[in-house]
């Protein structure tokens, strides 16, 4: 175990200047490129929310969503990779204490890929864990991943299947090459399969641990955050920076076509950079709440904060897209080329934004039954 020093901050220049660099490079190869994905450990996200008893960092929301925007300026797949890299060590901290040294007791900078959204696959319970059979899609950055979260249900004796997480390492994956996306292409999240593997008890735990949040009295303010709290919030944040590089694409090409006098091309630029800074508003507001109720006790959490972050994030969303879509449908011919950034920003904002947990719908539907309880009766 890791004596916890005071951790340096996160640190994303050096990473959003390689991705920048490299970012045509992600796409046309479905993965980061190796200097990119070199410099993660250095710029501090995987160890971003790893217990300080590991020697990680047991940061805090509104740092990693600036960080990862940040990055999503120059590379929204680069992002992607950055939020879950930081996201799933926050999972994995939910596991028991074992599993918990073999990730990290030699690094606290251990990458580790996840596919638990939809459950998969089936388990055979055995003498001292289970066997895991299965195949799982969209596991981002599994290429570079030196561990995986997988889920599964697992049928019980009585009573509804329980889901369960499981962490297996990555050589006891298949990885199977299936994503060849429009937006995110960088990101890698290929499918991959496992069969008939032994997965020991200490590397798993039921979600509902995630739900509710690390219960221990000595756990980190982060990790006892309930995990719908923030999923959206995280998952938008690369959006966040995808827009903001748009922006400052659409200007450029404004300049050279010596448009920048224009009105509608000044109604456009007033309209779509106020549109990004509320939705920046937005989500600095959700992380920030999020770090406050990492404050709370855990029996202390409402319904609506959680409601109110899934409401943000999705409201975002669309207004990051929105701006996106009025800047490509403006800036000319010229965004259309391979080489503009304007147009790889405009495909990504779209693949980040068809997530689930960012869809208005259920998060319309969570927000309203925390207003009109009926609703959801």
């Amino acid at each position: 175990m890791t004596t916890a020093l005071p951790a340096p901050p996160l640190a994303p220049t050096a990473v959003t200047a390689l991705a920048t660099r490299h970012a045509r490079s992600a796409e046309e190869a479905a993965r980061l490129h190796p200097d990119v994905v070199d410099a993660l450990p250095a710029a501090g996200f995987a160890r971003h929310f790893v217990p300080r008893r590991w020697g990680g960092r047991a940061g805090g929301f509104t740092e990693l969503v600036s960080a990862v925007a940040a990055v999503g300026e120059a590379c929204a797949s680069t992002a992607w990779c950055c939020a879950l890299l930081a996201g799933h060590a926050r999972l994995a901290a939910h596991l028991p204490e074992r599993a918990q040294a073999e990730l990290w007791a030699d690094s606290p900078d251990t990458a580790i890929a996840a596919a638990v959204v939809p459950p998969a696959g089936r388990l055979t319970r055995v003498p001292g864990g289970r066997r895991l059979t299965g195949r799982w899609a969209f596991a981002s950055g599994i290429e570079h991943a030196d561990w995986i979260l997988l889920a599964t249900l697992e049928e019980q004796p009585a009573g509804p299947p329980a889901y369960r997480i499981l962490l297996l390492p990555r050589q006891d994956v298949r990885v199977h090459h299936t994503w060849d996306s429009v937006g995110l292409r960088g990101t890698g999240s290929h499918s991959v399969g496992v069969e008939d593997v032994f997965v020991p008890e200490h590397r798993s735990c039921l979600r509902d641990a995630l739900m509710t949040g690390v219960r221990e009295p000595d756990a980190a303010p982060c990790h006892r955050v309930p995990y719908p709290l923030v999923a959206a919030l995280l998952f938008c944040a690369p959006a966040l920076g995808a827009a903001r590089g748009a922006l400052d694409a659409w200007t450029a090409l404004a300049e050279e076509r010596g448009a920048s006098a224009d009105p509608g091309m000044q109604r456009t630029l007033a309209r779509c950079s106020g549109d990004i800074d509320a939705a920046a508003l937005l989500l600095e507001s959700a992380a920030q709440r999020a770090d406050r109720a990492a404050l709370t006790p855990p029996a202390a959490f409402e319904p609506e904060t959680a409601a109110r972050n899934q409401r943000d994030a999705s409201r975002a969303a669309e207004l990051l897209t929105d701006a996106v879509e009025h800047l490509f449908r403006t800036a000319g011919a010229r965004a259309l080329t391979r080489s503009n950034p304007l147009q790889r920003a405009w495909r990504d904002i779209h693949a980040v934004t068809a997530h689930a947990t960012l869809q208005p719908g259920p998060a319309a539907t969570a927000y309203a039954g925390t207003v009109f309880p009926q609703a959801n009766a």
